[in-house]
């Protein structure tokens, strides 16, 4: 992404004492393991064994006596693995046995917000001491009450405008404790489960996915909790939706990356939590346990975008996400192929433009194609998903002056894709063949690198003409669209980047911008965000921008204008694909990363879900 700056500023931090990285373009085989054990996890790691046993390095100067405690370069060799988060082994289970509902360490309680008074006319107000509405207890939860005597009605008594009983979806009260006769103490929490339903309408997903996020939280926050039973009262549907929503929102939360910590720095999540059962008053629908699974499966595709994104560069290279691919493959119940092209297969196809980007890289460029087919071959679609896989950007010699230590995200759109093929490789869709495309590189500075006034050759035989070197994600994702269009004849192909800066700017840090002139994709994409909870707007393909982009040498130019430059970057892609094919080019520059936490893991549900769709 790019972000202009005055040329007064550029000269003052270029003459101070030091120089912050970045101006913006986010336009910017078997593996020796040992165990490295944090707490119950445990982290499959590819150390050089001499290392780990205490040897010496090719390096004399990177001699080790010490293990190290994650996989990462030597002084003369990059890194060739990335370590994985492990997935949390709580289980979670899904009953209509209310009977049940206090055998647990922690129980928490669903409360709808009192129905509101239809004939009276309803006034907003910011009066604090305005009075809330009691909560009235229905069904398994009145009964619980009276068997704790009234404990529970107590606690959203005193708790009552903070809480604002059960109107906020996804609040907690504090914990309530009560000792019964002969046994220890057990905790009790009240959810809000904010206005109940229309009648016959399904919970909403972000309603249910707020729902999970504080259920995940609450037992995180109980220390020496084993068990945690959710009492979710009639009203809730115990459906495959809702479930499957919860399970994915459920241990995507319990996500914490521990690779690169030590000590008392690991934090598990909900550590001491063995079992969660969600007790559903509703008749549950048969299948639950497969909503359950999926929900997990989908989280294991967030949490590896979020490994991908947040990995350094001293780990994350071009040769590490290939064997990330690679591993993606290995574990895909032989659903998943991986096909790796080098520098010499790239050349063969005159992939200019992304080898071009590549020639700066310490390691040697990876173009990465992982092919998904359903085991029973029955193929309706074949899709493709194309992600921007810049490991880090630098900008090259349009080198950034701002914001360079968030550029190990640039690489969040082949996060987001190779997080779904994890997902799709787990869950299996039918009737649907997905190829997932990732031209891997770093855009770094050194002789051999991209300059301003090169001119590349893409590999369907247009010439770009480099304006700048720090829009070079389009330069690589062109290559990489050919290949889908072209060699692999995809017949829809959606492509996923961080691009612009001009995106964040538009729509902020929680939506992505969607550019297609396909209806049809355009209104699939806005389904499965919506379900998915992965925010996305349609933005405009306004051909007339397509005019800065014209070269005085070559067929086009790589940048715009000053203005709308994440349309002219949309423009850039559609010529690299086939006019008459459906495509959509998602810039996720924005949702990609949350400066509080890290990595967000956006982007592979959406993609997820609309694989599994296309097969419908």
């Amino acid at each position: 992404m790019r972000l202009a700056i005055p040329s007064t500023l550029l000269l003052s931090i270029l003459r101070s004492s030091s120089i912050y990285a970045s101006a913006f373009s986010i336009s910017s085989s078997s593996r020796a393991a040992t165990q490295v054990h944090h707490k119950r996890h445990s982290f499959i790691t590819s150390n050089n064994l001499s290392l780990l046993r205490g040897g010496a390095s090719s390096s004399s100067a990177m001699s080790m006596t010490k293990e190290r405690p994650f996989n990462t370069w030597t002084f003369d060799k990059h890194c060739d693995a990335m370590d994985w988060t492990p997935s949390s082994d709580i289980t979670l289970a899904v009953s209509s046995d209310s009977s049940e509902v206090d055998n647990a360490d922690l129980v928490i309680v669903g409360v709808f917000a009192p129905a509101k008074n239809e004939d009276a006319e309803e006034e907003e107000s910011d009066d604090d001491n305005k009075e809330v509405d009691p909560i009235v207890f229905d069904g398994k939860a009145k009964e619980l009450d009276e068997a704790l005597g009234g404990a529970l009605a107590e606690l959203a008594a005193e708790n009552g405008k903070a809480f604002q009983n059960g109107g906020d979806a996804g609040s907690l009260t504090p914990v309530a404790r009560v000792v019964g006769a002969g046994s220890r103490a057990k905790r009790y929490i009240l959810l809000g489960l904010g206005p109940p339903p229309k009648e016959d309408k399904p919970m909403e997903s972000a309603t249910v996915m707020k729902i999970a996020t504080a259920v995940s939280s609450a037992c995180h926050d109980q220390k020496k909790v084993t068990s945690c039973n959710i009492l979710l009262p009639n009203g809730i549907s115990a459906n495959s939706s809702t479930v499957q929503d919860f399970s994915t929102t459920f241990y995507s939360n319990l996500y914490a990356d521990n690779r690169y910590r030590t000590g008392k720095k690991v934090e598990v999540m909900a550590e001491d939590v063995k079992s969660v059962t969600l007790v559903m008053e509703s008749s549950a629908e048969d299948g639950l346990e497969k909503a359950v699974q999926t929900g997990q499966h989908l989280a294991k595709g967030v949490s590896l975008t979020k490994d991908i994104v947040n990995a350094p560069h001293n780990v994350l290279n071009s040769i590490s996400l290939a064997d990330t691919a690679k591993r993606i493959a290995a574990e895909s119940d032989g659903t998943i192929t991986c096909t790796i092209l080098g520098v010499e297969e790239c050349e063969k196809r005159g992939m200019g433009a992304y080898l071009g980007v590549a020639r700066g890289s310490e390691a040697e460029p990876q173009f990465i194609h992982l092919t998904y087919k359903p085991k029973s071959g029955d193929i309706k679609k074949k899709v493709g998903i194309v992600g921007k896989g810049l490991l880090f950007d630098t900008g090259g010699y349009n080198i950034k002056v701002a914001m360079m230590e968030l550029m190990k995200f640039d690489c969040g759109g082949a996060a987001a894709v190779l997080g779904a093929a994890r997902a799709t490789g787990d869950i299996q869709p039918e009737g649907v063949e997905a190829h997932f495309i990732v031209a891997a590189c770093s855009n770094m500075i050194n002789a051999k690198a991209l300059v301003p006034s090169d001119v590349l050759t893409a590999s369907n035989g247009k010439t770009i003409e480099v304006l700048n070197t720090d829009a070079e994600g389009r330069l690589t994702l062109a290559d990489a669209l050919v290949y889908a269009d072209k060699e692999v004849g995809c017949e829809s192909i959606i492509e996923l980047s961080t691009l612009t800066g001009a995106c964040m700017i538009s729509l902020g840090k929680k939506i992505c911008g969607v550019w297609t002139d396909d209806d049809d994709l355009a209104k699939s994409l806005e389904e499965v965000s919506k379900v998915t909870g992965d925010k996305s707007w349609r933005m405009p393909m306004a051909k007339e921008y397509a005019e800065s982009l014209k070269s005085k040498i070559a067929d086009i130019s790589n940048l715009g204008d000053r203005y709308g430059g994440a349309i002219t970057a949309a423009l850039f892609l559609t010529e690299f694909v086939d006019k008459k094919k459906p495509f959509a080019h998602i810039d996720i520059a924005g949702p990609v990363w949350d400066d509080k936490t890290g990595a967000t893991g956006f982007g592979s549900k959406m993609v997820t879900e609309w694989i599994k769709r296309q097969g419908e």
